[in-house]
């Protein structure tokens, strides 16, 4: 099985910067498109930022200005460097990804099991 494993998450006051980190391990051939989504209390889980295998990246218009999407292919490691927090982006950060277990494989999507990140006023 896949396993995703999100880290980074916290308690930080308006203004300030969280860095999140995903690491994607077990049994993989490839990671193809990865992701964040989050999910705040009372809402649906919505998409964050995406970047695809070439490096190509999609924000929210919400944190297009502010998130910063990356990954590192040899480690199998996708970072989301969020600045400027307000209390609206509380919620719980999930790590997605398509991934196949084998060369010429079914590419299945994979979830982490989230981290808390809370901002305060």
């Amino acid at each position: 099985q896949v396993q995703l494993v999100e880290s980074g998450g916290g308690l930080v006051q308006a203004g300030g910067s969280l860095r999140l980190s995903c690491v994607a391990s077990g049994n993989i051939f490839r990671v193809n498109d990865m992701g964040w989504y989050r999910q705040a209390s009372g809402k649906q889980r919505e998409l964050v930022a995406v970047i695809t295998d070439s490096g190509n990246t999609n924000y929210a218009d919400s944190v297009k200005a502010r998130f910063t999407i990356s990954r590192d292919s040899d480690k199998n490691t996708m970072y989301l460097q969020m600045n400027s927090l307000v209390p609206e982006d509380t919620a719980i950060y999930y790590c997605n990804c398509n991934a196949a277990r084998y060369y010429g494989g079914t590419y299945w999507t994979f979830w982490g099991q989230g981290t808390q990140v809370t901002v305060s006023s």
